[in-house]
């Protein structure tokens, strides 16, 4: 294809649209639009005030350093501690406030205050200090959601040290792989957690990972089960034997804006993993903006993220930016649906969640169970929705705020990255009318474009590649150790813009909608199509719950559209609605989009942040070997893929 066409063919142009609720502007966080005007005639100013919201020791001197492009530095002179605004500055007048409603996933349940939380992170931070971590130093995290993992990165965080969470789903081999590159000397772990009833032996898992990672030195282990681990004297202890041996008093370090407050490794599933490093002073005035607006935080709300710590959006919006402005939340434990489909509903008719952030694979999978689970809870204490992860679909988003919102409640669809930090495609709730199935436009302070495969801006309607085009506060600064690779990854293809790596078009009326990953587009005869738009179609048939599409190679069309399809609870699938669906597509979109083969299934392969693995299904499309599956949330669904794509791969006319 030559750079005269579109990047990304954009074929499906639709939709509905619903106004903000009445009345919500006058009471809102942003209720006025004009704040995008002022913003983007003062985008460095902007920043500056939503920084001037934190607490810091010293001021700036220089709010944005462009010297040493794309090597941004934001907050220039400025000195602050991120634990302290998450917690001390709350202390006066919101000590008793609770900071978590913690649930776990076997029915216990915790309510942490802010002073709680304080106490235990000081205490934890001396625990750390005892095992020689101090400004500087850095140490790893390998914990399911218990309320350990935020007072070990809050007291990396008083102490000036950086911390790297490791997802708990992770193998032994990607702990240690994390743990060498990021240089730790400390490990933080558990026994055990606890995920759809069964026990995930971390324990069992980091002993490996230290096998292989001398430069560890201490291994400091929380008690969640109980049950019997295998001990290691001198280098192993208890988490909560450190934590009440220390005291409570541990004054926080004011650190350089720029310090480094963790770095965050990508899954890895193609070539070496990336470690995202994150500041200080930046990533915090973003994540909690960002929070604030987007969301419409108030001082009664009950938020609740339903992500796990151990991915970007967990550090950003259960960690940071909540707890710098004062919010309380729910953290939960498990899985969504255990023991029953009606847990997550359960837990926010007990919390009366008001706002709720989760996933669209989540969403899609609480469809196919059926309408009858939310329905029987009270969730009328909801008044805003939150959408992560991926794209999601319009008709995910009409259940969504029909089923959970009671009609009412806006969705706020939130586009961003680990490397982003925070948000920056939303809507704001009070002030942007809602297009299903569109994150809207760039937040205030952002500026964000559409190119083609010659860096220029592409017309209204078509597809290109999604570019940012001004720094913002919340940035990658590097890649841990590789900055070559930091330049190469996002600042080559098209110089002076990042490249987010997704595809994007811009309608009529300036609002953005997200095609996918680059990496995700199929180019079928010659057209770029979004597998997004084939899934969104796919999805908006009454029979299917969920739809994943890859392209495989073909020898006439270049690829062809494989499509693997999960029914609602009761659908029976057979040739005939295999038919039915192809031909749906081609109504909605063109008979291009047409899949060439449906494998029906019952499940769609996902990691446990609720991302669908394609790359996986190319290998099966393509009958490749199947390469790691250990990030899953459930492993056994791939073969069973595989062998239903062996016996009928194809249903092409």
């Amino acid at each position: 294809m030559g750079d005269t066409g579109p990047a990304i063919d954009a074929l499906q142009q639709r939709g509905e649209a619903y106004p903000p609720p009445a009345g919500m502007a006058t009471y809102a966080v942003v209720g006025d639009p004009a704040v995008y005007d002022r913003a983007a005639a003062d985008p460095v100013g902007w920043w500056e005030d939503q920084a001037r919201r934190l607490q810091w020791d010293t001021p700036w001197h220089t709010a944005l350093d462009e010297s040493d492009a794309p090597f941004y530095r934001w907050f220039t002179g400025g000195t602050l501690n991120v634990a302290a605004n998450c917690l001390d500055r709350h202390l006066a007048e919101r000590g008793d406030r609770i900071a978590f409603h913690w649930e776990g996933e076997p029915g216990d349940r915790l309510h942490i205050t802010y002073r709680e939380l304080h106490e235990r992170v000081c205490r934890f931070a001396n625990a750390l200090r005892t095992l020689g971590v101090g400004r500087g130093g850095r140490v790893a995290i390998y914990m399911g959601m218990i309320p350990e993992l935020p007072v070990a990165m809050l007291a990396c965080a008083r102490l000036g040290a950086a911390h790297t969470v490791v997802f708990g789903g992770f193998s032994s081999e990607a702990l240690r792989d994390r743990m060498e590159d990021f240089g730790a000397t400390v490990l933080v772990t558990q026994d055990h957690s606890f995920r759809a009833g069964k026990h995930v032996h971390l324990k069992d898992n980091a002993d490996v990972a230290l096998a292989g990672a001398p430069g560890v030195r201490h291994c400091v282990v929380a008690r969640r089960s109980g049950d019997p681990v295998e001990w290691t004297e001198g280098r192993d202890a208890w988490f909560h034997d450190l934590e009440q041996a220390s005291s409570p008093d541990c004054p926080a370090e004011p650190m350089d804006a720029e310090q480094m407050l963790f770095a965050l490794y990508t899954s890895g599933t193609t070539g070496k993993p990336k470690g995202i490093v994150h500041t200080s002073g930046g990533y915090l005035t973003g994540a909690s903006a960002t929070h604030r607006m987007v969301f419409d935080l108030r001082d009664d709300d009950v938020y609740w993220c339903a992500a796990d710590i151990g991915w970007v959006t967990g550090h950003s919006y259960i960690v940071y930016g909540p707890l710098a402005n004062g919010a309380t939340s729910v953290m939960y434990e498990g899985a969504p649906a255990f023991p029953s489909h009606s847990r997550m509903w359960e837990i926010a008719e007990r919390y009366r969640v008001s706002i709720l952030y989760t996933a669209p694979t989540a969403i899609r999978s609480y469809m196919k169970w059926g309408d009858s689970y939310p329905k029987v809870h009270d969730l009328s204490a909801i008044r805003v929705l939150g959408s992560v992860g991926e794209p999601i679909n319009p008709e995910a988003w009409e259940w969504y705020r029909d089923l959970i919102g009671s009609g009412t409640a806006p969705v706020v669809d939130t586009w961003w990255q680990t490397e982003t930090g925070s948000m920056m495609i939303s809507p704001l709730p009070a002030i942007s009318t809602l297009k299903p199935g569109s994150a809207s436009r760039p937040l205030p302070g952002i500026s964000a474009r559409v190119v083609g495969e010659d860096g220029l801006d592409v017309p209204r309607g078509e597809g290109g590649y999604l570019v940012i085009d001004r720094p913002w506060p919340s940035m990658l600064r590097t890649l841990l150790g590789d900055d070559d690779r930091y330049v190469a990854t996002y600042w080559s293809r098209f110089p002076g813009l990042y490249l987010a790596g997704d595809g994007c078009r811009v309608d009529e009326d300036g609002d953005y909608w997200l095609l996918g990953r680059i990496d995700d587009v199929m180019n079928v005869s010659g057209h770029r199509l979004s597998t997004i738009e084939v899934e969104s179609a796919l999805v908006d048939h009454h029979a299917v719950a969920e739809a994943a599409v890859v392209g495989r190679a073909d020898e006439l069309t270049g690829q062809a559209i494989a499509a693997f399809v999960t029914l609602r609870d009761g659908v029976v699938g057979d040739e005939a609605l295999i038919a039915e669906l192809r031909n749906h597509v081609a109504t909605l979109i063109g008979p291009i989009a047409k899949p060439a083969s449906i494998v029906l299934t019952a499940d769609l392969p996902k990691t446990r942040s609720g991302k669908i693995m394609r790359r996986l299904l190319r290998d099966v499309s393509e009958q490749r070997h199947l390469g790691d599956v250990t990030t899953l949330a459930n492993e056994e669904v791939v073969e069973e893929i595989a062998a239903m794509a062996t016996v009928n791969p194809h249903q092409e006319d």
